[in-house]
């Protein structure tokens, strides 16, 4: 039996049913888990009953967890009958299992039991994993008490659970395997990707490696074919990809199967011993070279040292093989010139193949032997073999493909290394202040005008200066704050008082740790809490002893985890979970990724006088960011590298980015972009295989440019077909963004601090992800004013609704009888409806029906790609372009900054003039009514009466009949001007006439 338990913490329960026929009940719950039961005490008379008791279950099988379910029931105990009858149940299931560090308190609406059972109210529990012996008491277990008896409790120790590393956030380019390593790492990855490992190694025809184009996408989508979406039929891991489908090359199925298989020569150098020493001191510097033909990898040097270790691994692409021998070489670190101490040679073509999933292959003892091949003293153990981008050593290995064939050291090997990154998780903190009390300021003579100042870091916020003419204040204001696990900061929170313009004095201050603050999940209301200011450092210690009552400040701090924290455009969101892990849900899909290739790249720096690039790819989907290794001086890199993610929602989108490795030669440059793809997940089919080369295209300030195309391989696989389909009827955020929203400047603000968060965490790890990477990736600049962006979206809203201008055409074409045939069949149909309206709803969805069914065969067969024309990116002005690219604040000349505000406002009046139409139409229809013009409200209410005498004696359809024909008469019957309802209508009054 596993050690690991499952913790309940019954809270309370509140707004319970009262079954006792007294107005009350006597309340308790009973918890059952895979046949374990345990029972609270019984409240008497109380329908808002606190318990805060602790149970602990023994989990069998953690393997089985997720398919579990933790059932708590409310009984009302009788105790003159000696029974219990129902008050409701809460059921969670083991999805929503977590550590005890990430569990917070849930107030669960109560079930029904059946169909017939009454039920309302809620119920306070906090349910996590821990495997530690519980410290507080246990509960018995229910069958040994007796009906309403309130239960003992046994001595033990409290659980604690140490929550494992996340794999699916930390798989790098492989798949994984479905059971994990140990019982107890299935519970901690709940949300973990399985791991497969790639097949055996099978050698590919050079015609097999070259894409195949098979189609381009460019008529339908309006735009130039340079720019189009091409789809190719690549030789990959799996077989041949034809149709979104592979078709494998043999009867040896490949889990690794969205790349192509590239191959690689691993040299593995661990250590070294009994060097002999190689200067007149007896000491020796020694370093290792690996080398095949023009390439050589370096490893570090260590000072006097006869028997070091280096644990390096470098890995050579087959493709750029040089020679037939591999050479390792020892040699002596000089400040002249390096001596030799020894060499180990292999023969390429008789190194051995590792396939996983084998062990890693086991390092030998190789004897040194001079440059003649005489053996010589000093043993080096080494490692060889030949494996491919599956092998687990690929991460972390210097990659000759990464390095220029004259370059003797691993060229800057901590900023070209592929590697999976976690974004941390971001909590909105909430800080509700309330009031303050006893607040003196050093000058006794005068009333304080006070405010609080509240930081984060390095967000800072106030609330409004209070100016009530007593020592103390009232704001009850709330202030809204990003923060990241683990909670590096503090809270800090500072009373000043405003002395004088530009000059404010600290009252005081309170500091609370992150870590401390309470966190919830739901809207329940957080006890506030009294702190007293500490007084500043500069205040005479004289001074503090007279005074009697120290300042106290009134608060209510809380980490709200029912939101989604939004740290990217909510267009191209790639998450929408909570915080909160027991509000997460199970994941519905598998997304896997495969970055094949870049070709026709744009050079983005010069070397040696001719122009190149140093690229990678990020792809960005949920918390796991993942970045490719840096393929130096390559304007067609190959990159064959693949990741996967779990899908929680149809509805997110996933990022894939090119940038130029800026950190390379000079430190501390950008990492310039060179384009970004986005792939909605809801637009791919499941099981799918989609292969297309994707273009770059990246607005400049001269205009819109093509920086060369992204070769992806994209599969989504569908794990639940039912969770999928339930989550479209789910709402697309959390709970909490309905129950208490924010508003728009809070939303911008907190997108702000949060991709800043987000930047600031990322860039610390090694390699880093630089802020311009991930304020490019996120978006982070997309709320900004565009001339090109406002054209585009007013177009995007016309294209919306063509339809209904099409069909007003349509309609107008009808009613002027332009066909003859065609009006006539209106007619009837029309008729036919207005006699039978109870077929009008079943045609409109029947004609939908057939409309879907007919599209069906013209479905797009492609994910959908950047649109120049949508974009209005194609003859865009370019002085519009320059405003676009223009900072914030603006850093343009006076004149020009005038010009474009001129041209602004001449933009605005056209859309005041229609804002103002509009608002004059609608103060008509109110004017109908309101006796603002007599003579026309007295013509309007009698024709009112008129029509309903009309209407009540006189069918339905026979009116709506005579009213279609009316509208849709010969137009012998017209008249050239418009029509008396039309007239009447616009000579009703409107405040536009009060208007200054």
């Amino acid at each position: 039996m596993s050690n690991l338990k499952l913790g309940v913490d019954v809270v309370g329960a509140h707004n319970l049913l009262p079954k006792d026929g007294e107005g009350s009940s006597s309340a308790f719950v009973e918890l059952c888990f895979e046949g374990q039961k345990f029972r609270t005490t019984i409240k008497e008379k109380d329908l808002n009953p606190v318990w805060d008791e602790s149970f602990y279950f023994n989990i069998t099988d953690p393997a089985n967890l997720h398919y579990l379910t933790l059932d708590a029931y409310v009984y009302n105990n009788v105790r003159a009958a000696n029974s219990r009858t129902f008050l409701g149940k809460v059921s969670i299931h083991g999805n929503s299992f977590v550590p005890h560090s990430d569990a917070v308190v849930l107030h669960y609406p109560l079930e029904k039991r059946g169909i017939f059972s009454r039920v309302k109210g809620e119920l306070g529990l906090k349910v996590y994993i821990t495997d530690r012996n519980p410290s507080m008491k246990s509960s018995a277990p229910a069958e040994s008490m007796p009906q309403g008896h309130q239960p003992g409790r046994e001595k033990g120790e409290r659980h604690t659970f140490h929550h494992l590393p996340n794999s699916s956030h930390h798989s790098h380019r492989h798949h994984h395997n479905a059971e994990a390593s140990s019982a107890a790492a299935e519970v901690a990855t709940t949300h973990h990707v399985p791991k497969y490992v790639a097949d055996e190694m099978r050698a590919a025809s050079a015609e097999h490696q070259q894409q195949k184009l098979v189609r381009m996408y460019s008529a339908s989508a309006g735009q130039p074919v340079d720019y189009a979406l091409k789809e190719t039929s690549p030789f990959l891991g799996g077989g041949r990809v034809v149709g979104g489908r592979v078709i494998h090359a043999d009867k040896t199925a490949s889990t690794y199967d969205l790349v192509e298989r590239m191959f690689f020569l691993y040299v593995r150098v661990v250590k070294a011993r009994d060097l002999p020493a190689m200067d007149v001191t007896g000491s020796v510097d020694p370093f290792v070279e690996v080398r095949i033909g023009n390439y050589r990898g370096i490893t570090r040097h260590f000072n006097d040292r006869q028997n070091p270790e280096w644990n390096q691994v470098f890995a050579f692409s087959r493709e750029r093989m040089q020679a037939s021998t591999l050479e390792v070489v020892i040699k002596d670190k000089d400040l002249v010139k390096d001596d030799f101490i020894g060499v180990v040679r292999f023969d390429i073509n008789e190194i051995p193949l590792r396939v996983p999933p084998d062990s890693p292959l086991a390092p030998e003892w190789y004897r040194l032997g001079d440059k003649k091949g005489d053996k010589v003293k000093g043993e080096l153990m080494l490692a060889v073999w030949i494996g491919t981008q599956a092998d687990e050593a690929f991460s972390d290995a210097w990659h000759s493909d990464a390095a220029t064939p004259v370059d003797s050291s691993p060229a800057a090997s901590t900023v070209i290394r592929s590697k999976v990154y976690h974004a941390p998780r971001l909590w909105y903190v909430r800080v509700n202040v309330v009031e303050a009390q006893d607040l003196f300021p050093s000058e006794r003579t005068r009333f304080p005008d006070v405010y609080v100042k509240v930081q984060i870091g390095h967000q800072v916020l106030k609330t409004k200066t209070c100016q009530a003419r007593t020592f103390n204040a009232l704001w009850n204001e709330d202030l809204l704050f990003v923060a990241a696990e683990p909670f590096d900061d503090h809270l800090v929170i500072s009373v000043e008082d405003r002395v004088a313009p530009g000059r404010d004095e600290i009252i005081g201050r309170v500091v609370l740790p992150l870590s401390a603050v309470e966190k919830r999940a739901d809207d329940r209301i957080i006890h506030s809490r009294w702190f007293n200011l500490e007084k500043p450092v500069a205040v005479d210690v004289d001074q503090l002893k007279k005074e009697k009552f120290s300042s106290r400040i009134h608060l209510r701090v809380c980490l709200d985890g029912g939101y989604h924290v939004l740290d990217e455009s909510t267009h191209y969101s790639s998450d929408l979970r909570p915080t909160a892990k027991q509000l997460w849900r199970p994941p519905v899909g598998l997304l896997e990724l495969g970055v094949l290739n870049a070709v026709g790249l744009h050079p983005m720096k010069t070397r040696d006088g001719r122009g190149t690039s140093d690229t990678f790819c990020v792809a960005k989907y949920g918390h796991k960011w993942v970045r490719t290794r840096t393929l130096i001086d390559n304007l067609s890199p190959k990159y064959n590298e693949q990741y996967t993610w779990e899908v929680f929602d149809p509805a997110t989108v996933l990022t894939v980015g090119v940038f130029d490795n800026g950190q390379l030669g000079e430190r501390g440059g950008k990492d310039l972009k060179i384009g970004k793809v986005r792939i909605r997940i809801s637009t791919l089919e499941t099981g799918r295989v989609y292969t297309h080369s994707y273009p770059l295209l990246v607005l400049h300030p001269t205009g819109l440019k093509k920086m060369g195309e992204i070769h992806l391989a994209i599969r989504f696989t569908c794990t639940s077909f039912a969770n999928m389909l339930y989550q479209y009827g789910k709402p697309l955020l959390p709970k909490m963004h309905y129950v208490r929203p924010f508003s728009v400047m809070q939303l911008d603000m907190l997108r702000f601090q949060a991709v800043n968060i987000v930047a600031l965490r990322l860039g610390r790890s090694e390699p880093p992800l630089r802020k311009e990477v991930v304020e490019y990736m996120s978006d982070a600049d997309s709320h900004l004013w565009s001339m090109r962006k406002s054209k585009a979206n007013f177009f995007r809203l016309m294209t919306v609704f063509s339809g209904l201008f099409a069909a007003g055409k349509w309609f107008t074409d009808i009613c002027m009888w332009k066909n003859p045939i065609t009006t006539v069949l209106v007619h009837v149909l029309y008729l036919m409806l207005a006699c039978f309206p109870e077929l009008i709803l079943p045609t409109s969805f029947l004609y939908m029906f057939l409309i879907g069914v007919w599209n069906y065969r013209y479905r797009p067969r492609y994910p959908p790609h950047m649109n120049t024309k949508l974009s209005q990116a194609e003859a865009v002005h370019p002085d519009e372009m320059d405003e676009e690219f223009d900072t914030f604040p603006t850093s343009r000349s006076p004149d020009l900054v005038r010009m474009r505000y001129d041209r602004l406002r001449s933009v605005a009046g056209r859309i005041q003039t229609v804002v103002g139409d509009v608002a004059t139409q609608g103060e008509r229809f109110q004017a109908l009514l309101s006796w603002r013009d007599p003579r026309a409200t007295a013509v309007f209410i009698t024709f009112c009466l008129v029509a309903a005498v009309v209407l009540f004696v006189t069918p339905v359809q026979v009116i709506a009949a005579l009213a279609g024909f009316y509208v849709m008469r010969h137009p012998r019957f017209r008249y050239r001007t418009p029509s008396p309802p039309i007239n009447f209508f616009r000579r009703l009054p409107a405040r536009s006439d009060s208007m200054l």
